[in-house]
C-alpha cells in the first residue's frame, strides 16, 4: 500500500455500516439526475497508452505503459463542489464516514495548533482533527461558506457511492479517468503536454516552497483551489492533476486485503521534493473508509443508447 502524496490511511474497517447507509439514499428525482447528467462531458473511446514507461515509485503500480481500450463514456468537467455535496446531503441527510466516526485528517498548516493533534506513523503533516468533515474543514470552527466553487474534500470512497447513488451516477473507472485526464494526448505527462509549466506559467495547484512547512502559495492558491481553476485538457475537463486526489472505482490491486480502492491525480499537497504524483499518469491506493483534507471525486456515467 502506498502512502500517496501523504495520505494518511486507515486501519481498515467493516465496511458494512457504510454500504448499509448508502443502500439507503432515496435517488433524486428524474429531473434532478437528468440535470446532472447533462452536465457530464462525452469521452469518445478507443484504445490509448495508459501508464507510465517508468514509474517513479514502484509500488503506485503505474507502469509498464499497455494499450488499453475504454468504450465511449461521459465525465464530469469538473470535481464535485462543496455546493454540489451540500445539495445532495440536504436532500438526503446523509452522513459521511468522517461524521459517523467524529475526525479526519486535517494537513498541519491549516492548524492554528497543531502540536495538540496526533498524527498517523510516518506523516507528521497530518493531524486526527476531531469534529473536521467536508462542511468543516478544518475543524469545529471551520466552513466551506466561502468555498462553495471548491472541490469538495474529506470524501471517503463510500462517500462518493453514495453521492453517485442519489445522483444516478457513478464513479469513473480507472482507466476511463486516465483517458480522459489525458485529453486525446498521447503518452504526455500532463493534460496538456509534457512541461510542468507550459509558457513558464503556473497550470495545475500543487505545492511551491519546502514541503511540509512552507507553501508559497506561487500559483495563486495554499489549499484547494475553485474547480474551475486553471484552463481545461482537451476534452473540456479542469483540475484532472493537482487539486485534490480523486476516487476512482476499482480496487487498487488484487491483493489489498482490505480492498484499497485507487485515487488518481494528486493534490495541492504535491511537490517534487516528496511525492511529484501529480501526473495523468499517477494513482494510489487508499482504505474506501478513509478520508483526508485532499481527497474528492468526479462523476461520470455510461453514454445512453
Amino acid at each position: 500500500m502506498t502512502k500517496a502524496c501523504c495520505t494518511p490511511t486507515t486501519d481498515g474497517s467493516d465496511g458494512a455500516p457504510f454500504v448499509e447507509a448508502i443502500q439507503k439514499i432515496i435517488p433524486a428525482d428524474a429531473g434532478q439526475q437528468s440535470e446532472l447528467r447533462a452536465a457530464l462531458i462525452n469521452i469518445p473511446g478507443g484504445f490509448f497508452d495508459m501508464g507510465a514507461r517508468k514509474s517513479r515509485f514502484p509500488k503506485d503500480r503505474d507502469s509498464p505503459r499497455r494499450r488499453v481500450k475504454v468504450a465511449p463514456f461521459r465525465i464530469a468537467p469538473y470535481a464535485v463542489t462543496n455546493r454540489d455535496y451540500g445539495r445532495f446531503v440536504m436532500a438526503t441527510g446523509y452522513r459521511t464516514v468522517a461524521e459517523v466516526e467524529g475526525w479526519s485528517f486535517v494537513f498541519q498548516l491549516f492548524l492554528q495548533s497543531p502540536e495538540q493533534f496526533q498524527s498517523p506513523p510516518g506523516l507528521p503533516w497530518w493531524r486526527k482533527v476531531d469534529g473536521s468533515f467536508w462542511a468543516a474543514p478544518e475543524g469545529p470552527a471551520s466552513h466551506v461558506d466561502d468555498r462553495p466553487d471548491h472541490p469538495v474534500v474529506h470524501i471517503s470512497w463510500y462517500d462518493a457511492q453514495a453521492y453517485c447513488r442519489w445522483s444516478g451516477l457513478r464513479l469513473p473507472s480507472e482507466a476511463e479517468w486516465e483517458r480522459a485526464a489525458r485529453g486525446g494526448i498521447a503518452r504526455a505527462k500532463f493534460p496538456w503536454g509534457n512541461s510542468f509549466m507550459p509558457g513558464g506559467a503556473h497550470a495545475m495547484n500543487t505545492w511551491q516552497g519546502h514541503f511540509p512547512h512552507e507553501n508559497t502559495g506561487e500559483d495563486g492558491h495554499i489549499g484547494t483551489a475553485p474547480v474551475d481553476a486553471f484552463s481545461a485538457n482537451g476534452f473540456g475537463l479542469h483540475n484532472m492533476t493537482g487539486n485534490v486526489w480523486e476516487w476512482a472505482a476499482d480496487l487498487f490491486d488484487d491483493t489489498s486485503a482490505l480492498g484499497a480502492r485507487v485515487q488518481r491525480g494528486g493534490s495541492f499537497l504535491c511537490h517534487d521534493s516528496y511525492c511529484d504524483r501529480y501526473h495523468v499518469h499517477s494513482r494510489t491506493g487508499t482504505e474506501p473508509d478513509s478520508s483526508a483534507g485532499h481527497s474528492g471525486f468526479r462523476v461520470a456515467a455510461d453514454v445512453e443508447a
